[in-house]
């Protein structure tokens, strides 16, 4: 066992979090902790990590063994961003010192023999810990979570995000016998998570994580444990067999609970009547007061169960558009716009029209949230136009959607300026939202993220909204809460527009995905899944036309009249890429299988005359 939380007692805040709770993590186990927002989750992790003590109980942690975990993001750190995940090799690092003097130590006749016989021995151990392999471990981890072009950037002109993510990278690289990792997604874009999946798949240690992305949990779990009032449930498997086996057994529970009522009530109507008897019996029968008082004790000694909850109480959210747009929503015609010498935006399009459910994806500082900003006018494009249709009505939710509002205004003054109902009404629809009683007066600077994304949807929910534009709203809801909000856009009449990196979220909420690539929108009416195995297929045939063209460019003095017989070929070349162009888009409206096919059968025809063009191209320009 690495680590054991025994018989833990702890009280947050005058709330009693959880007694008696029991939790264990054995060597190379990867494990899922789930649970509400407020359950006591990351105090675990806080528990472990002796950043928090017990009230009662025990933590024991094998000795010697290592825990990773990132508790906060990092401050106060010296060097660059490269030093910083340097020093994630501490160990290697005292290893290296010491070899390094043993060196000087070796110029020494008198010191050499000595000095050569520990050189050896340390020099097998760097051997053994990968010495040798430092700066391509810090390659490869700076890569996989977009870090490579920060590496000799100074660690404090890091964003948040960035140094959660630097901090993320330091704690892969030390390899601990336990991560801990809590909620790791959330600065990640779609393609770092995949490989922190790949990572920690991979991984010997032992994993636990708390997530809210329930494909991630999916992908990298082989058990959850699943903390509810103050309790641990156990489930082998990953999240997906954790949500059909919960169900199973609360109905097993529930019908469980269902059949002692019935023995209950039974006994208890035995019991009366056995008294009634007893007492009508001339003389009254101490035989039948003796089986009555048999029964009681009986009863009494029955382990009662306590009745499952089935329909656990989650927030009230639904949205309704009673005004409808018209066709044209959302127009952006040739939009760009660049801070400071970097580009961000290069002749963006985009046509979004009534109803329509779009998701943009794209790695992190492509411009996603920039164009959510440009749209609804917070900030202006450098070129081009974006024009809203009529009677648009948006409602907006920024990553942090209390941001920029007084830290000292109450949540029910909040509500109250947006949404003009009474105090009384307002203290009702805060408790839909799980704000309940003196909750409500809490102050805005003080909510959690998913607090605030509750409140401001809750606002939302009393607007007259026709357009939602939502930027990475799953990041701070719990899984229930997700849910709720799933099923709210799903049942809203209007029109969605949303950034998001949750792959769940994405194929439940967008009909369409757009992946904003160089400054650029390219649209596939698919969902998520679907449309990033077309958009993929698309990456590889720009990489390949490319480096066709990066294969034909010469200098210029190599360059001969015969030349210009190229002139021919690449017409056909371009009239070759517009036919398979035309073809793809056919393809994407395909309703039959026997046109799909028909239409593959002619995209491989086009695709090899264009690949002999390229090469009688070539072959001509070498000549």
């Amino acid at each position: 066992m690495l680590i054991t939380l025994k018989d833990i007692k702890k009280i947050l805040g005058g709330d009693l979090l959880f007694e008696n709770l029991n939790f264990e993590i054995q060597p190379g186990e990867k494990i899922g902790l789930v649970g509400r927002n407020g359950s006591g989750k990351t105090t675990i992790f806080k528990l472990i990590n002796q950043i928090e003590t017990p009230d009662d109980g025990q933590v024991f942690i094998k000795k010697q063994a290592n825990v990773g975990y990132l508790s906060q993001i990092p401050e106060g750190v010296a060097g660059t961003v490269h030093d910083y995940l340097k020093s994630g090799f501490s160990s290697l690092m005292t290893i290296q010192e010491k070899m390094k003097r043993l060196e000087t130590d070796m110029q020494d006749e008198n010191k050499m023999e000595r000095a050569i016989e520990e050189y050896g021995k340390l020099q097998d151990e760097f051997m053994r810990l990968g010495g040798y392999e430092i700066e391509s471990q810090i390659e490869k981890v700076a890569h996989g979570l977009h870090l490579e072009g920060l590496l000799f950037s100074p660690f404090q002109n890091l964003s948040g995000g960035e140094k959660t993510k630097a901090g993320l990278a330091r704690i892969l690289l030390e390899q601990p016998d336990v991560l801990l990792l809590d909620e790791p997604t959330n600065h990640l874009d779609l393609h770092a998570i995949e490989w922190l999946e790949s990572y920690i798949q991979q991984y010997d240690g032992a994993v636990c994580i708390i997530s809210h992305d329930r494909q991630f949990l999916d992908q990298t779990v082989e058990k959850i444990y699943d903390l509810d009032q103050g309790e641990i449930n156990v489930y082998i498997g990953n999240f997906t067999s954790y949500v059909k086996e919960k169900e199973e057994r609360l109905l097993a529970e529930f019908k469980a609970y269902q059949e002692q009522q019935k023995k209950i009530k039974k006994m208890k109507e035995a019991i009366k009547r056995l008294k009634i008897w007893a007492n009508q019996a001339n003389p009254p029968s101490e035989k039948l007061h003796k089986r009555a008082r048999n029964m009681e004790r009986a009863l009494e000694r029955m382990e009662k169960l306590d009745k499952p909850n089935l329909d656990p109480q989650k927030m009230g959210l639904s949205f309704d558009a009673e005004d409808r747009t018209g066709k044209d929503v959302i127009v952006a015609e040739n939009v760009t716009k660049s801070y400071g010498d970097t580009p961000v935006l290069q002749g963006l399009e985009l046509h979004l029209r009534y109803q329509e459910r779009l998701a943009i994806v794209g790695r992190n500082g492509s411009g996603k949230s920039t164009f959510l900003k440009l749209i609804i006018g917070s900030e202006q494009p450098d070129g081009g136009e974006i024009s809203l249709g009529a009677q648009v009505s948006i409602g907006y939710l920024p990553q942090e959607p209390l941001k920029h509002e007084d830290p000292d205004m109450q949540m029910i003054e909040y509500f109250r300026e947006h949404v003009r109902v009474t105090e009384g009404q307002a203290r009702q629809i805060l408790a839909r939202f799980m704000f309940f009683g003196y909750a409500v007066f809490q102050r805005i600077g003080m909510l959690s993220g998913g607090e605030q994304m509750r409140l401001k949807l809750a606002v939302f929910m009393h607007q007259n909204i026709n357009l939602l534009i939502l930027d990475e709203p799953t990041n701070h809801l719990d899984i229930d809460s997700q849910e709720v909000l799933e099923e709210a856009i799903e049942n809203f009449n209007g029109t969605v527009l949303g950034v998001s990196h949750d792959r769940y979220f994405l194929n439940s909420c967008f009909t369409e995905t757009a992946f904003l690539h160089e400054g650029v929108l390219h649209r596939y009416p698919r969902r998520y899944e679907e449309a990033r195995l077309k958009w993929q297929d698309q990456l590889d045939a720009m990489k390949t036309k490319e480096e066709h063209v990066m294969k034909s460019k010469k200098p210029v003095s190599n360059i001969s009249q015969s030349n210009k017989g190229n002139v021919h070929l690449e017409k056909e070349i371009e009239e070759k890429e517009q036919q398979l162009q035309k073809i793809e888009e056919e393809m994407e409206k395909a309703d039959t299988t026997e046109e799909l096919i028909e239409l593959q059968q002619a995209k491989e025809k086009a695709e090899a005359e264009l690949e002999s063009y390229y090469d009688a191209w070539i072959a001509e320009k070498d000549e």
